[in-house]
């Protein structure tokens, strides 16, 4: 397997890379400069939104509507109108913080976590978010909240917080929305990098973006070990997520921030988006109930 590039999109902070089935594209954000990205796989051609704010999750909501996490609040964005409808505000009283990674499960929860904007260690939380906007938390002492991933029968959810470099599995109780700690599943080394964002494909099998680590790395969460690494010409991967038709292919993001300028010069191509053709399939995205 190998790395193709599919779009200069030069993010400082690529993220929230996520497959809508629907309009047959792929959407990822930066972060720090507030733009939402779509890549049309029918037009091969990509279009951009601008907003004020840090954005950091990008999902599928009801018909024509994304989910955004736009600093620390959960907006719906029409595609038709390109409007906002504000929906909550999530730690509203920390200024210091903003949203980072999240995702849906089978139920169209919406599991989401924070971060300190100066990385102060456990600064941050893991939220669950209901149909009826009720926010709850499940963790806290988080310092970079980041991937998360179920299972097939929805019983466990294995999460990364970047900096513990580990991924932990938790008991998932999808009727009731809680989550218990059962183990640490993955260790990995520093000299890999460090743990980002990730999916999951059908054999159980963890798909890992690591940061610094210059590539995407499959992982056995049942016996800890490591299977691949898909080489990618930058170091700083910082998330992944299966589409295309046959939810075959990765989209992989990157980052540009933390490179000096002769990094930037050795590796051009960070920030850019890049697609995997995996010899395994994902699984499609939960839609938002929000």
């Amino acid at each position: 397997m190998e790395a193709i590039h599919l779009y200069s999109s030069q993010c400082i902070l690529g993220e929230g890379p996520y497959w809508h089935a629907q309009r047959n594209s792929f959407f990822w954000v930066d972060i720090e400069t507030g733009t939402l990205f779509e890549y049309s796989m029918d037009k091969r051609k990509v279009k951009t939104w601008s907003f004020t704010h840090r954005i950091s999750l990008v999902l599928e909501g009801k018909e024509d509507h994304l989910i955004l996490a736009l600093d620390l609040n959960i907006a719906r964005f029409n595609l038709e109108t390109e409007t906002l409808d504000w929906l909550v505000s999530i730690e509203d009283s920390l200024s210091g913080n903003r949203l980072n990674d999240g995702k849906c499960d089978a139920f169209g929860r919406l599991w989401i976590g924070s971060m300190n904007l100066k990385f102060k260690q456990g600064a941050g939380s893991l939220y669950s978010l209901d149909q009826n906007l009720r926010v709850q938390k499940h963790l806290d002492q988080i310092t970079i909240s980041n991937g998360m991933a179920w299972t097939r029968n929805n019983k466990t959810l294995y999460f990364i917080d970047s900096p513990t470099q580990k991924v932990k599995a938790y008991h998932f109780d999808l009727e009731q929305g809680e989550i218990q700690f059962d183990r640490n599943a993955i260790e990995i080394p520093d000299s890999l990098g460090t743990p980002d964002g990730m999916c999951i494909d059908q054999e159980g099998k963890l798909w890992i973006a690591h940061y610094g680590g210059s590539g995407v790395y499959r992982w056995d969460p049942m016996s800890g070990k490591l299977i691949e690494k898909i080489h990618l010409p930058v170091p700083h991967i910082t998330s992944c997520a299966f589409g295309g038709k046959k939810l075959d292919t990765l989209l992989v993001t990157t980052a540009r921030e933390n490179l000096n300028e002769s990094q930037l010069k050795e590796f051009p191509l960070s920030g850019d988006v890049f697609l995997i053709q995996t010899n395994t399939t994902g699984f499609l995205p939960n839609c938002c109930a929000l």
